[in-house]
């Protein structure tokens, strides 16, 4: 059976006409053709063989095809093909037959299982010349020799310049190349299996323009049948029968598979102009991760060793594939962790989160992941969603990105579950492979961007989208944060507004104050003072420093103020004003807030003062009389950090013209360029050389000189607040 018979297509020609011809075959050829079964039972010979063996008034039909080599045959193994005298791959086998007469004659016989449903065996013999059968079965043998060596070395080559390659795109270069040029293939092609399908990967040259098909889903006849099989594929693609040549345009082929002699019908479209074509799958670890596609434009007898060929290099290609891709994974996974710890620094580096920075972090992202940007708007009123695209015009697109940011939440979905959108993007020539980013929404509108990438750079991955939501997830909180910071800043000055630090009016008290914030952007910190008219010739001065800020702080500051004053009018003493305060701050703040101040109650009928400092900068008195800075040394603990705490009164007499000073930690704290503390000699140094000035505009020059010295640049809040007693008994 010469390897480059061809076979027309039973549905093209009559059955009959076929069946006569194959008839007229075996009469008119001089070989003998005997057909027999998977037991060794004859069930067709010619007129040939049953003149060249010893043929009995039965025929040959029904008989033993191995009595037909009784010489050879002097005992029989275990297994039928194995008790057959002769090779069953088509290869020459030189037997010694014994004839009808008697005589013995020398027999060159080929033989081969039909490839089919069922056990059928053809086998084909003609007698020969002992020299000529030698001098034919060596030129045989040559060719063999070296097809086999040219496939050893192909394999060879294959393995040499691919091993350890941990680039995909190379690994299928090389091997696609090798194995086109091997097997005389006139185009490879190599598939990558991903979560819907498999998508083409690489393509040897030859191929040219032609229609290869770009990816074949689960669902593929071919590939359906590739994994029920789980063995490599030789496929046949039919000739189109004259019905099918009379529709005009073929929008699908039949395809046989040649060992089942299974029939598929698959769309043109899917199909490289193939005649003959082998599907190998890579597998590891149970599943194909690959598809190696070898295919010849004419019909084309793939052998067995071809195939093992492939099954050899596929083998190969499993464990080198398995390698690249876990680099590849590895490598881009690192490559995206680095790119989200780099646009998480940006986000929280900027001080607004505008919709530019938005916009360029996420063009960050698309780039990171291969992918195209196109921003997104959507209007929660009439339910529209508009996408910018490359010629910077915005178009409405099939797409409810109210619904996706109904939640407040990020959304990152693919547009595959968005059909309308999908086709939109197909129509319209766009890659039809992206993700869809919502981000909320903003008042009336909802933000979001669409990630494009083209199909032959794959579908986005779970790597891919887990980074995309996490960069997403970065947005919103800190978008979140920035809202929830716009929110407190206008409570607290609501708050702020409320409890303005004013000093009241108090006859024999002259007073001045001053507030600086530590940043151009603080809106309310903890800081509070107050000078209190009380009756009977007294007056209440108070300084606090409420830790932390925003709203709680306020609002603490704001409650303490108001209980402080309350507490003065009740006309307790300081200590006790403290404490009372002590146990509303641990009921009263839902954090942990503490809370330092200065109480001083002033008698100017009796010319003392009364003070509770409680955790706070100690206070300074400049007597008039000689210019002399007091300290006030008497201290407690700070207020709201602990029930029980014990807080005690000192008491200093004040003369006429006698200055008081407070100040809050923010005055001592500052520092120069240098790091050094302005401290509490730094202030005694210019409280001493600004009281000499006079009293008037006291406390902004000693904030001048403490701005000064920090070089403009303050690390707290700064407050200061001078008292003179004018009047002392009068």
């Amino acid at each position: 059976m010469s390897d480059d018979l061809a076979l027309v297509d039973a549905d093209v020609v009559d059955s009959n006409v076929l069946a006569r011809s194959l008839v007229t075959l075996l009469s008119l050829t001089s070989d003998a053709v005997i057909a027999f079964d998977d037991e060794g039972r004859i069930v067709l010979a010619n007129t040939e063989a049953e003149r060249l063996f010893r043929a009995r008034d039965r025929g040959l039909v029904e008989t033993d095809v191995r009595d037909l080599f009784p010489v050879a045959m002097e005992e029989r193994p275990a297994g039928f093909e194995k008790s057959l005298p002769f090779s069953i791959d088509g290869t020459t086998t030189r037997l010694v037959c014994e004839r009808a007469d008697g005589t013995h004659v020398s027999l060159g016989v080929r033989c081969d299982h039909l490839r089919g449903r069922g056990g059928t065996y053809l086998l084909v013999a003609h007698t020969i010349d002992p020299q000529a059968s030698d001098e034919q079965e060596r030129a045989r043998l040559v060719d063999e020799l070296s097809r086999a060596n040219r496939r050893l070395s192909g394999t060879l080559r294959i393995v040499l310049e691919t091993l350890d390659s941990t680039d995909v795109g190379m690994l299928f270069d090389r091997v696609l190349k090798e194995i086109s040029e091997t097997l005389d293939a006139w185009a490879t092609l190599a598939y990558v299996a991903e979560n819907d399908g498999f998508r083409l990967r690489g393509g040897q040259e030859a191929l040219g323009t032609a229609p290869a098909p770009l990816f074949m889903a689960h669902a593929h006849p071919i590939i359906q049948m590739l994994s029920r099989e789980g063995r490599p594929l030789r496929l046949r693609v039919m000739r189109p029968t004259r019905d099918d040549l009379r529709k005009g345009r073929l929008l699908r082929r039949n395809v046989v598979e040649e060992e089942s002699l299974e029939t598929l019908s698959i769309a043109t479209e899917d199909l490289a102009p193939f005649a003959s074509f082998v599907l190998n799958p890579v597998w590891f670890g149970g599943s194909a991760i690959a598809l190696l596609m070898v295919g010849w434009r004419h019909e084309h007898n793939v052998g067995d060793n071809d195939v093992r060929l492939l099954e050899a290099v596929c083998e190969y290609l499993s464990v080198q594939l398995a390698g690249a891709f876990a680099a590849m994974r590895v490598q881009h996974a690192e490559h995206l962790e680095a790119l989200g710890t780099q646009l998480r620094e940006r986000l929280m580096s900027v001080s607004e989160l505008s919709d530019e920075v938005i916009d360029t972090v996420f063009k960050d992202v698309a780039t990171g992941v291969g992918a195209t940007c196109v921003k997104l708007a959507g209007n929660r009123h009439q339910r529209t969603t508009l996408a910018r695209l490359a010629n910077e015009k915005w178009h409405a697109i099939p797409l409810d990105l109210v619904a996706l940011s109904a939640d407040r939440e990020t959304r990152v979905t693919h547009t595959s579950s968005h059909e309308s959108l999908d086709n939109w993007l197909g129509d319209f020539g766009f890659p039809t492979d992206g993700v869809v980013v919502a981000l909320g929404t903003d008042e009336d509108t909802c933000r979001g961007y669409l990630l494009l990438r083209d199909l032959e750079s794959g579908p986005f991955d779970e790597a891919d989208t887990a980074f995309i939501r996490s960069v997403a997830d970065d947005v919103l909180a800190l978008d979140e944060g920035e809202r929830a910071r716009t929110r407190d800043k206008r409570i607290s000055q609501a708050l702020q507004w409320g409890m303005r630090n004013e000093l009241q009016h108090v006859d024999g008290i002259s007073a001045e104050s001053c507030y600086c914030s530590a940043t151009e952007e603080a809106y309310v910190g903890g800081d509070f003072y107050d000078l209190i008219r009380l009756p009977g010739r007294h007056a209440c001065i108070v300084m606090g420093d409420v830790s932390g800020k925003g709203v709680e702080s306020a609002s603490v500051s704001s409650a303490v103020k108001t209980a402080l004053g309350a507490y003065a009018w009740e006309g307790v003493k300081p200590a006790r004003m403290v404490t009372l305060l002590n146990n509303f701050l641990l009921g009263f703040s839902r954090v942990e807030t503490f809370a330092t101040m200065f109480v001083g109650v002033a008698d100017l009928e009796r010319g003392s003062l009364t003070y509770c400092s409680a955790g706070h900068p100690p206070a300074l008195i400049v007597r008039a009389s000689s210019g002399e800075l007091t300290t006030l040394e008497v201290q407690s603990g700070v207020v709201g950090a602990f029930a029980g705490m014990s807080f005690v009164d000192g008491e200093v007499p004040i003369a006429s013209g006698d200055v008081l000073l407070l100040y809050t930690d923010g005055t001592t704290e500052a520092r120069d360029p240098h790091g050094a503390f302005f401290g509490e000699e730094g202030l005694r140094e210019a409280v001493a050389r600004e009281s000499a000035l006079g009293f008037e505009g006291i406390c902004d020059r000693l904030l001048f000189a403490v701005e000064t010295f920090a070089g403009g640049t303050l690390n707290d809040d700064v407050a200061l607040v001078a008292a003179r007693f004018d009047v002392i008994g009068e």
